[in-house]
């Protein structure tokens, strides 16, 4: 019979074992790789990558600099790094489901190789790295508010650009009533002087007939 403590020891590592991942990959410069990771709603999740010194004890070549983007499965950006040689995220996912974590190498001529070292921590073991957490909330909140900025600036120009619609419609509102203004006189002027040439014909009529 199996020692009941070393059964519970194995199921524990077992649960523990997709809540952090530790990964060093290669990725080929203008290739994309992505890693996902399964998590629930409201569990928490920071990650920590960087781009490995081929040169040890050297600054780390302009050339070495990646892409990441991490987005949940319904497309929402949680983290955004362009032209990066590390970085780290924290959030708390808002929607269950598998969330990705998207490394892009930038197009070099000739191409070459980089390596990644790739840290993923979710739930109990992201709680570990409370400063990431902290600082990925803060990123999520400063997305979330540049995005209220954008919309904010997008309904700003949409009501500037119906104020200039209303007016050039009231314009020409008025330079079609004062169009109309001037044709009804035309009109007008017209039928006048179409009665009286009728009136003179008739009476020019009657006298020749000597009926006046």
């Amino acid at each position: 019979m199996r020692n009941p403590q070393i059964l519970i020891l194995i199921l524990g590592l077992g649960f523990l074992t997709p809540l952090a991942q530790s990964l060093r990959f290669d990725i080929q410069s203008s290739h994309t790789k992505c890693i996902s990771e399964d998590m629930k709603s409201n569990s928490m999740t920071v990650g920590k990558y960087s781009v490995v010194n081929p040169n040890e004890g050297q600054p780390l070549p302009e050339s070495h600099k990646i892409t990441v983007r991490v987005t949940s499965a319904h497309g929402n950006n949680y983290h955004y790094g362009d032209n990066v040689e590390s970085g780290q995220f924290g959030f708390t996912a808002a929607e269950p489901g598998d969330y990705l974590t998207c490394f892009f190498a930038n197009d070099q001529k000739p191409p070459m190789k980089l390596t990644i070292d790739f840290e993923w921590r979710t739930g109990i073991a992201a709680k570990g790295w409370p400063n990431v957490a902290k600082k990925g909330q803060v990123e999520v909140m400063e997305q979330e508010l540049k995005k209220l900025e954008d919309t904010i600036k997008s309904i700003h120009e949409e009501m500037f650009y119906l104020r200039e619609r209303e007016e050039e419609m009231q314009d020409l509102n008025r330079s079609t009533n004062s169009d109309m203004a001037w044709l009804s006189i035309l009109s007008l002027f017209i039928c006048l002087s179409v009665a009286g040439l009728q009136l003179w014909h008739l009476k020019s009529f009657f006298v020749r007939k000597k009926l006046l």
